[in-house]
């Protein structure tokens, strides 16, 4: 007698342990993301006065698109600032901070195309203003860099003909005169942060 086969369903053991997420697709189960932002919402509540101090100067400066998000989860890592358009995550570092746990995190984040910049809590409470350029200065060669690479994307999608180049379509150059407009506005933005601020003398920490 021919044996007859049933349909069996998989058990919960069958599942796939992770959920991909949307954004840049980080696997994160749920369990896992809700209790990253239960520690992001506790990390605010307790911020360091260096986290504050920059929070701060970026809720005095209109940033336009370019807004940073406070303690802000990033796959499975939490950053002091976050912004998602320039794809530039600040990380603070305290004097309590773990540095082999802090570079397996940045390499991870960098590894997917994040730029970490990292800054001394000393630095943004002993002198903000060179950390306020310093900012300036990644911001400003973020939005080049993308600029360029949506030029290079369009570039490489165009078939191959002779004769001269032809030039982007007008939706990158508009691109590209919003993002001049953003340089000028994280620029003003930055120097009407530091107004209120006396001058200070700059000490650079390299990253």
């Amino acid at each position: 007698m021919t044996e007859r086969k049933t349909l069996k369903l998989g058990t919960s053991s069958d599942a796939p342990a992770a959920l991909e997420k949307k954004g840049r697709g980080w696997k994160i189960s749920d369990k896992r993301l809700d209790a990253l932002h239960d520690r992001a919402r506790e990390m605010k509540r307790f911020a360091s006065p260096a986290n504050k101090a920059l929070a701060e100067k970026f809720a005095k400066a209109d940033l336009g698109r370019y807004t940073f998000k406070r303690f802000a989860v990033v796959g499975s890592a939490i950053v002091d600032f976050n912004c998602h358009n320039l794809g530039m995550a600040i990380i603070i570092l305290e004097e309590d901070e773990d540095e082999a746990l802090s570079k397996r995190r940045d390499k991870s984040l960098e590894s997917v195309g994040i730029r970490v910049m990292r800054i001394h809590a000393g630095d943004i409470l002993s002198n903000i203003d060179g950390v306020l350029e310093r900012i300036t200065l990644g911001m400003r060669m973020r939005i080049g860099n993308k600029r360029d690479a949506r030029r290079e994307h369009w570039e490489n999608s165009q078939p191959k003909e002779r004769g001269p180049a032809r030039e982007a379509p007008d939706a990158n150059a508009a691109d590209d005169v919003q993002d001049s407009a953003s340089e000028r506005e994280v620029e003003t933005s930055s120097e009407a942060a530091e107004t209120n601020d006396a001058p200070r003398e700059t000490s650079a920490e390299e990253e």
